[in-house]
Formats: C-alpha cells, sequence, structure tokens
C-alpha cells in the first residue's frame, strides 16, 4: 500500500514539475499572437479600399480583438502600436451592434446591395440619441440620413430611368427664363453646378452616375466607420476608452475635448461638442471624398453634386431646404437703365463645397436640432420612432428635379434696387 502511495505521488510531483517546467519554456495559450497585429496601416480606414475593416489582415470576431487588446495591454505596449487592433474591435462591436456585417459591406455594391446597411446604419445613430440625450451628433446624423438614403435610392433609380436628359433641357429652361429677364450676362452669373447640368446633362451616363453612388456610399461607410466606434467606445466604457483612442493617436486633443464636452452635462458644451464632431465628419472625413465627386469628369461632377443639393428637403424640423438658405440673386440693370436684382429659387452654392456646406450645417441645422432636442423632444423622439424604411423612403427628392428646375425658371423675380432696400 505505502508503494503505491509512494508511487503516486513520485507521478504526482512529476507531473508538477514538468508542468512549472513547460510553464517556464512556453508562453500561455495565445501569448505573442498580438506582435502579427502590431504597427498594421489603417489602410481601408476611409472605406475606399474595398469592403470589410481597416486592413485585411486584422480578425472580425469581437471576442478574439478583445483578447488581444488586453493582451497588448497587459504587456504595456504602446497604445500606437495596436491603434489598428483597437480601432478595429470598437468598429467590429459597434457594426455588430447595428447588426451589419462588417466584413461583408462593400460601399461599391450599390444602394440596393447596401440598402439594409443605411437602414441599419441611421436606425443606429437614432437609437443612440433615444437612449443618450447629450448624443446629438448622431440623432443629426439619422435624421439626415433619411435624405441622404431616400436621394440615393433615386440616383440609382435614375441610371435605370436614366431621366437626367430631361433634368438637362429643363435647366436649360432657367437658363433661357434668365437671360430674357435679365441678359445673357446674368447667365454667366448662374451656378457652375446649374450651367454644367444644363450642358453635360446629355453626356451624363448611367455608368456615371454609379460611380458617383459608390463614391458617396463609400462616404457613408467612412462616417460610420469614424464616428460610431467612437460612440460605442463612450457609451459601453465612458471617456477612458476615448482616451485610448487619442493615446492611439487615432484622433487629436480637439476630439478628446469634444468628447469632454458632450460628457459634461452642460448644454451649450454638449451643443459644443457635437458640433465639434460634426466639424469632422464634414471636412476630415469626408472633405476631400466630397472634393472628388464635384472634379469628375469635370462638368459630369459638378452637375450632380448642384443637383443632388438643390433637390434637398431636410428632415430636422424648421430646417431651410438649400435652395431658400441662400438663393441664386444676381444684380442686373434693367432696359431702362435702373439696377435690380434678379432671384432664382434655386440654390447659388454646391453642398459638396465645404465652406458652403458647413455655413448652411451651422445656419441651419445645428442650432435647429439643438433647439428639437431641448424644446420639442417629444416630436423629435416621434419621428425618431417611427421604423427607419419608412423615414427613408418619405423623401425621394430627386426624380421631382425637371419639375423643381421647370417651377424655378417660372418663379424668376426681378425687384428694382430701391425696392430691395
Amino acid at each position: 500500500m505505502r508503494m503505491g502511495i509512494s508511487l503516486r505521488a513520485v507521478a504526482v510531483a512529476l507531473a508538477a514539475v514538468i508542468g512549472c517546467a513547460l510553464a517556464f519554456a512556453a508562453p500561455a495559450a495565445g501569448a505573442g499572437e498580438v506582435d502579427r497585429y502590431l504597427d498594421l496601416p489603417l489602410v481601408n480606414r476611409k472605406a475606399a479600399n474595398g469592403p470589410g475593416g481597416v486592413n485585411p489582415e486584422l480578425p472580425y470576431d469581437a471576442a478574439h480583438l478583445r483578447r488581444l487588446l488586453d493582451e497588448a495591454r497587459g504587456q504595456g505596449i504602446a497604445p500606437t502600436r495596436y491603434a489598428a487592433l483597437l480601432y478595429q474591435y470598437w468598429l467590429v462591436d459597434a457594426t455588430n451592434r447595428a447588426g451589419i456585417d462588417l466584413k461583408s459591406w462593400d460601399p461599391r455594391a450599390g444602394v440596393q446591395a447596401n440598402r439594409d446597411n443605411l437602414i441599419k446604419s441611421y436606425r443606429y445613430y437614432e437609437d443612440l440619441q433615444l437612449a443618450h440625450r447629450e448624443l446629438q451628433w448622431a440623432g443629426m446624423g439619422g435624421q439626415v440620413g433619411a435624405d441622404f438614403g431616400g436621394g440615393l435610392e433615386d440616383f440609382e433609380l435614375m441610371t435605370t430611368l436614366y431621366s437626367l436628359p430631361g433634368m438637362s433641357e429643363s435647366a436649360r429652361g432657367v437658363l433661357a427664363a434668365v437671360s430674357q429677364a435679365a441678359g445673357p450676362q446674368a447667365v454667366a452669373q448662374l451656378p457652375p453646378g446649374l450651367l454644367a447640368l444644363a450642358t453635360a446633362g446629355p453626356l451624363i451616363t448611367p455608368e456615371d452616375l454609379r460611380f458617383l453612388i459608390g463614391l458617396i456610399l463609400v462616404m457613408q461607410k467612412n462616417i460610420f466607420s469614424d464616428l460610431m466606434p467612437m460612440h460605442d467606445a463612450y457609451v459601453t466604457e465612458g471617456l477612458p476608452a476615448l482616451e485610448e483612442f487619442q493615446a492611439a493617436g487615432l484622433f487629436g486633443a480637439d476630439i478628446m475635448d469634444a468628447w469632454r464636452d458632450v460628457a459634461s452635462g452642460d448644454p451649450n458644451r454638449i451643443a459644443t461638442g457635437n458640433g465639434t464632431l460634426l466639424r469632422r465628419e464634414q471636412q476630415w472625413a469626408i472633405g476631400s471624398q466630397w472634393d472628388e465627386a464635384r472634379a469628375y469628369k469635370g462638368p459630369v461632377g459638378e452637375a450632380i453634386t448642384y443637383v443632388s443639393g438643390a433637390a434637398g428637403s431636410p428632415s430636422v424640423a424648421g430646417v431651410a431646404p438649400p435652395r431658400e438658405f441662400r438663393p441664386v440673386r444676381i444684380p442686373f440693370t434693367m432696359s431702362d437703365g435702373r439696377p435690380a436684382v434678379l432671384t432664382l429659387p434655386l440654390p447659388d452654392w454646391n453642398w459638396s463645397v465645404l465652406d458652403a456646406r458647413w455655413d448652411y450645417i451651422t445656419s441651419q441645422l445645428l442650432p435647429k436640432y439643438k433647439y428639437q432636442v431641448e424644446y420639442n423632444w417629444p416630436a423629435l423622439e416621434s419621428v425618431m420612432r417611427t421604423p427607419y424604411d419608412v423615414q427613408m423612403e418619405s423623401h425621394r427628392p430627386l426624380l421631382n428635379i425637371p419639375q423643381l428646375l421647370d417651377s424655378a425658371a417660372r418663379e424668376i423675380q426681378v425687384t428694382p434696387i430701391a425696392e430691395v432696400r
């Protein structure tokens, strides 16, 4: 009996010794795996290089990504070295919460292929606003998304119906009406986009529309990919999670300060912080992509970006449509020698130009949305609780562009300067 006990004791002791030796000789399971994900470039950060996340080398399983992150943190690795891993984790988590498959999310596949992603994106935005009153950027994004998504559906329909030649004819009708009212010199002062639509409309092909639709869908994914990981981190782990973003170099002190404003509880600071996030979206995330869209094939991109803004009717209560915000106003001299102003109910600016767009956003969208949150929350909440596919289908403006242009030609106003004063 003692011999049996002794043998068992020896076996247990030997196993313990071997186990300890192995523990010291080899890393724990999974240790060292994080090394392959360090210092990865964010090659798809702006969503333009293909479907999926920020780097094709990264996994898509949230639990796996979290274990890798914890390993990097545990080893004391500088956040700048695991920035791509950190970004991918929160992007995967955000898309999971929205119900979107990040790995297959391909904005260049077209509107119908991405319709569910559009709806789920903006539903997630509005749900964040409903749950967190301070997340006003998300609420604005959700509201404007209905206009954006509905417009994209119209654009894709145009590639089948191909109604742009009709738009071109209507644009030429506007030019003729302006010339008759104020002379050819007034025509030369019309917005470049309107002139481009009149001349280049017949040259625009369905392929051109598909390219620009793809680029705009890239912008939509880019905005989600940049701002939603931040929002997800904020509501899940608070400001410390965002401080890790800053430490990793994913954004600078201005955005960190913006999030501190958002979290402050002070209405004015909350509005300021959300305004900073909106500026990042419009300038950093998609500014250059809008410039690319406007420059596409010269007058082709100029015409399409102009007409997309001209037709817009914002969802946010109290916000004037772009065509009413800053309409075309052209000074000229009438035939009797009196100075006058011709007013045309079309925008004298192009939505794709950052400075003009930002003027509109800060004059209209930001203050009007802030008012809705602070003084008319029940009405805003009611709109946001509407199923998002219904919200989007109620904003299909682009197919009415020929009628809009025809109406503008009929509504030209000529006002002597003395009456203007």
